[in-house]
C-alpha cells in the first residue's frame, strides 16, 4: 500500500516510480482534460507553486521560443501534461518556496552544463558533475518512462517540420528538467 501524507488541506501519495499502467492512465487523463478543468488545474498550480509555475510555463518556454516558437508551444503542452500526470498520480504537491526552486534549478543547471560536450569546462569538474548527475538520477525517484514518452512526443512533433528538428535536443533537455523538478517536488517531505 502506498503511504499518504497530509500537508495543509491536501493529501498526496508518496512518490514512487509509476508502473506502465499508472503512467498511461495518468497520461490519458492529462491529454483528455477539457479546457475548463485544464484552466482550473493551471490556476491552482499557479496559486500553490507560483515560482515553479513561472519557471515552467513562462521562463522555460521563452528560452525555447527564442529559437523556435512551435517547439516552445509543444513544450508548454507537454509541461501541462506532466503537471497533470503528477497531480493525477500523486495528488497536490506540498508547497515549496522560491528558495527551494532556486536550489533545484542551480543543481540541475550545473549538472546539465557538464553533459554538453561543447561547453568549456575543466575535465575533472565535468567528470564529477556527470557522476553526480548519474548518481542522483539513479538514486532519486525519476519517472524515466514518462521522460521516454515525452521525448517520443517531441520527436514525433518535430518530424512534421524540418524547421523544428534542430531544437529537438534542447526541448527534450527542458522537458527532462521539468520532470526532474516535479519528481524532486513530490519527493520532498
Amino acid at each position: 500500500m502506498i503511504p499518504f501524507h497530509t500537508i495543509s488541506y491536501y493529501t498526496y501519495k508518496t512518490m514512487h516510480v509509476l508502473t506502465d499502467k499508472e503512467l498511461y492512465v495518468a497520461i490519458e487523463y492529462a491529454r483528455n482534460i477539457d479546457e475548463e478543468n485544464g484552466r482550473k488545474v493551471m490556476e491552482t498550480f499557479q496559486a500553490e507553486q507560483p515560482a515553479l509555475a513561472q519557471t515552467i510555463f513562462n521562463i522555460f518556454p521563452s528560452l525555447i521560443g527564442q529559437q523556435n516558437q512551435e517547439m516552445a508551444n509543444m513544450f508548454m503542452e507537454l509541461s501541462f501534461d506532466t503537471l497533470c500526470v503528477y497531480q493525477h498520480a500523486f495528488g497536490h504537491a506540498p508547497t515549496q518556496t522560491e528558495e527551494w526552486l532556486e536550489r533545484q534549478t542551480a543543481l540541475l543547471d550545473t549538472e546539465l552544463q557538464a553533459l554538453i560536450p561543447d561547453n568549456p569546462m575543466n575535465p575533472k569538474i565535468r567528470e564529477k558533475l556527470q557522476t553526480r548527475f548519474s548518481e542522483r538520477a539513479f538514486n532519486e525517484v525519476t519517472q524515466m518512462r514518462l521522460i521516454e514518452v515525452m521525448n517520443d512526443s517531441i520527436d514525433d512533433y518535430a518530424s512534421e517540420s524540418t524547421s523544428r528538428v534542430p531544437f529537438i535536443k534542447f526541448t527534450q533537455t527542458m522537458i527532462f528538467t521539468v520532470i526532474r523538478l516535479f519528481s524532486n517536488l513530490y519527493s520532498q517531505p
